[in-house]
């Protein structure tokens, strides 16, 4: 289980002036400073995929960023399974498979160096890594292109090896920041199987995305965020009752 409690974070703003007029009327600006996020709370249980949700800017990337300990809360509290990340981040991070958005790979490696390296910094033998990296890529259909350097990848190999890298250590919670973003029909549809299969496991996943298909075949819960607060928290199907069903409109709803 995770659970996010009241988390907040600001950045400093360098000159207020070289803001475009749409940062300048934005409420979360304060003086020199930019609350990116003000005031979010969520949990996700075992087995669940919990969808998070919002328009673009609104402190989702930064929400997710302070959950896999790259970023540190200046409020607010998170919680994996009893630890606290941010009092032991080092532990938590052996508990967190995370895929940020802008997640990039070692082009002059093979996908499976890519995917070793990240293994050996999780303490996982050799013996262990052999194991684990077949099983990966029968799950995430790699098998044709583990061998090749990652330079010449398409987009929907570069995120397979992401994927895969980010889960090599067996975490107990996947946290992914729109992992299905510029992939093809078939690569998007075995991210979405490999997610499911996390959560057969019963292991939380968190991911966020602007593809409401995916959170209707996928989610058991859905988070809101707007203007770095959580607008909605709740049930796919209390979410989709916000607008008999729809959820597009749910969507628009619960952002009002």
């Amino acid at each position: 289980m995770i659970e996010i409690v009241g988390l907040g974070k600001k950045f400093s703003v360098e000159n207020p002036k070289k803001l475009s007029e749409q940062e300048r009327k934005d409420p979360r600006l304060k003086g020199r400073f930019f609350h990116s996020v003000v005031d979010v709370s969520f949990a996700c249980q075992p087995g669940q995929v919990l969808g998070l949700l919002g328009p673009n800017g609104a402190g989702k990337t930064t929400t997710l960023r302070m959950l896999s300990t790259a970023l540190k809360p200046d409020t607010g509290s998170v919680h994996i399974n009893g630890t606290d990340v941010l009092q032991n981040p080092i532990v938590a991070r052996k508990k967190i498979g995370f895929l940020s958005g802008s997640t990039g790979l070692y082009g002059r490696l093979t996908g499976r160096e890519n995917i070793e390296y990240f293994a050996k910094l999780h303490g996982i033998s050799q013996a262990q890594f052999v194991a684990r990296i077949d099983e990966l890529a029968d799950l995430l259909d790699m098998h044709t292109f583990l061998d090749r350097r990652s330079e010449n990848f398409s987009t929907g190999m570069k995120q397979k090896i992401a994927i895969a890298r980010a889960v090599v250590h067996q975490p107990e919670v996947v946290i992914l920041d729109e992992p299905t973003t510029g992939l093809d029909i078939m690569a998007t549809q075995t991210v979405l199987s490999f997610i499911r299969g996390l959560k057969k496991q019963g292991i939380p996943v968190i991911f966020s995305t602007h593809h409401l298909d995916e959170v209707s075949e996928l989610c058991d819960c859905v988070t809101v965020i707007d203007q770095g607060v959580s607008k909605f928290n709740g049930s796919l199907s209390d979410f989709s009752q916000l607008a008999d069903g729809s959820l597009h409109q749910a969507f628009l709803a619960s952002i009002k």
